[in-house]
């Protein structure tokens, strides 16, 4: 049997939390969500932007890498790989004022919404093969609540 590299495991798990043995997704989404609320309150908010954003090309690309290393042992889509909820997060955490607890709860759980409830395409993008199925549907439930979240910072003010 191959062995997986350990730094695809690290990567496909995040850091761990998908053996998470109740809700994975979630244990994923939730440290992703931590992470950033650190960051925000070590930097500027012009370079949690950045960072932010760099963190979403970074890991869209080492998921997909990770999640084709993976994917031939632990089987197509497995429930432990959850780099695709930590990036689907980080979207719309793009629209999260700085160290805003309210928002960042915001933005992870309309992304869990969409996650697990798949509505307005998000379920055709798990069709897609590999690690691009795998972290793509979490993309787009990113996107659907990023927009979401901008809509609610413009009607607050």
């Amino acid at each position: 049997m191959k062995r997986v590299p350990l730094i695809h495991i690290i990567i496909a798990t995040g850091f761990g939390s998908g053996f998470s043995p109740f809700a994975p997704g979630t244990a994923g989404a939730l440290l992703a969500t931590l992470i950033w609320l650190a960051l925000s309150c070590a930097v500027s908010p012009t370079l949690l932007l950045i960072i932010t954003a760099l963190l979403i090309g970074i890991f869209t690309i080492a998921g997909i890498r990770s999640a084709n290393a993976v994917e031939p042992i632990w089987g197509e889509d497995p429930s432990r790989v959850v780099v695709d909820e930590m990036v689907g997060v980080w979207i719309p955490l793009l629209a999260a004022p700085a160290g805003n607890l309210w928002y960042a709860l915001a933005a992870f759980a309309l992304f869990r919404l969409f996650d697990i409830f798949k509505p307005l395409g998000i379920r055709k993008m798990e069709y897609l093969k590999g690690g691009v199925g795998v972290m793509m549907d979490d993309i787009l439930a990113g996107i659907y609540s990023l927009i979401l979240l901008i809509v609610a910072r413009w009607l607050i003010g």
